[in-house]
């Protein structure tokens, strides 16, 4: 069975990683999860191309949550999407949930065997607004 995947993406390399690291100290590794962050020049950014490369790495077949930090990443993520190829957009979402708590909690979900769905709603369900 494959799990859902988890992408974060922040304007700032750091605070992905950062993320990241913490999904992976609090879940372990079963869940695929990939992060990117800040501009190709090493400023602070995103890039669609990053973003796109993030979802590969953390692709599944259960689909793929997107975390992200501000309105240009969301923006950039969504783009990113209507750039997959056709029979992946449809399993891509971005949650609208902070991105440490709702990576963490998305995760956590994704570990239990939930679908995209439930992994979308309960990270903006549960996460602190």
């Amino acid at each position: 069975m494959s799990t859902v995947g988890i992408v974060i993406v922040s304007h700032s390399a750091k605070v992905a990683e950062g993320a990241a690291d913490m999904v992976r100290q609090m879940v372990g590794s079963e869940v695929p999860l990939a992060w990117c962050g800040g501009d190709p020049s090493g400023g602070l950014g995103t890039s669609v191309e990053a973003i796109l490369t993030a979802i590969d790495r953390a692709w599944s077949d259960a689909g793929v949550a997107l975390l992200v930090d501000l309105g240009g990443a969301e923006t950039n993520s969504e783009m990113a999407i209507e750039m997959l190829p056709a029979d992946r957009q449809a399993r891509v979402v971005v949650c609208n949930a902070p991105i440490v708590e709702g990576a963490v909690i998305a995760a956590t979900e994704a570990a239990g065997g939930s679908s995209l769905d439930v992994v979308r709603r309960t990270a903006e369900e549960l996460s602190p607004q």
